[in-house]
């Protein structure tokens, strides 16, 4: 099976040092913005809680992320996540069995846990279903997840990254409508990459709630690469 193009959102310096050092950065669960995260079971039974904070303590210990989109076109997913329209959309080619949809609900799902030991236990797909249950109004982000398990050796600085591969390929460069980084550096940066990475510039559409590609400025590209095209001063 093919890998699938999805979507990463992110201001334009971190997709400058994302493009620049050949890798992403791994997020952390703890430092997501959802404060439901990884809370999305039923917990009125108190016997519950504590078996619930000790597998989520875990995971954000040893696992991370990738979060990820299908599409790069909602506005919505540019203002919150890529500086406002200022920042920059990395289009990847991820192995589909990587990848992990998000499943959105109106309500938490019930559980039962396994009490029959010393310490409250949660079967492996209730651990699943809290990786990848957000409340329902997360919707538009039509989100896909790439857990990561952390190498604890190989921490930057407190982060962690996943290196550009067969696995996680960059294909494509998508500058926000609002970004102001020269889009010739963008194509200097990916000079090199197999295959070759698209850089492109985004704009806000005349006739509907859309980012889309910026047709004249890409057409001007084209232009400019032609056979006695005057060279750019």
């Amino acid at each position: 099976m093919p890998p699938m193009r999805v979507y990463y959102f992110t201001p334009g310096q971190f997709a400058v040092s994302n493009i620049a050092f050949r890798r992403i950065k791994v997020a952390r669960f703890a430092d997501l913005n959802d404060p439901f995260e990884l809370l999305g079971a039923d917990l009125g039974d108190p016997k519950y809680r504590q078996a619930f904070r000790n597998t989520k303590e875990t995971i954000n210990k040893d696992r991370g992320l990738i979060c990820l989109t299908r599409g790069w076109s909602n506005p919505v997913v540019w203002g919150h996540y890529a500086d406002k329209h200022r920042g920059i959309a990395l289009g990847l080619d991820i192995q589909n069995d990587m990848l992990n949809p998000v499943h959105y609900r109106r309500t938490p799902f019930k559980i039962t846990i396994d009490l029959s030991g010393p310490k409250p236990r949660l079967e492996r797909s209730v651990v699943d279903k809290m990786l990848r249950t957000k409340f329902a109004d997360w919707k538009y982000e039509d989100e896909l997840r790439v857990f990561v398990s952390l190498d604890h050796n190989t921490k930057e600085e407190g982060h962690y990254f996943v290196t550009f591969d067969h696995n996680v390929m960059l294909r494509e460069v998508i500058l926000g409508a609002r970004c102001e980084l020269p889009i010739d550096r963008l194509r200097q940066l990916v000079t090199g990459f197999q295959p070759a990475v698209s850089v492109t510039k985004a704009r806000i559409a005349f006739r509907s709630f859309r980012v889309v590609i910026d047709q004249a400025r890409a057409r001007a590209d084209r232009l400019a690469t032609l056979p006695g095209a005057e060279p750019k001063s």
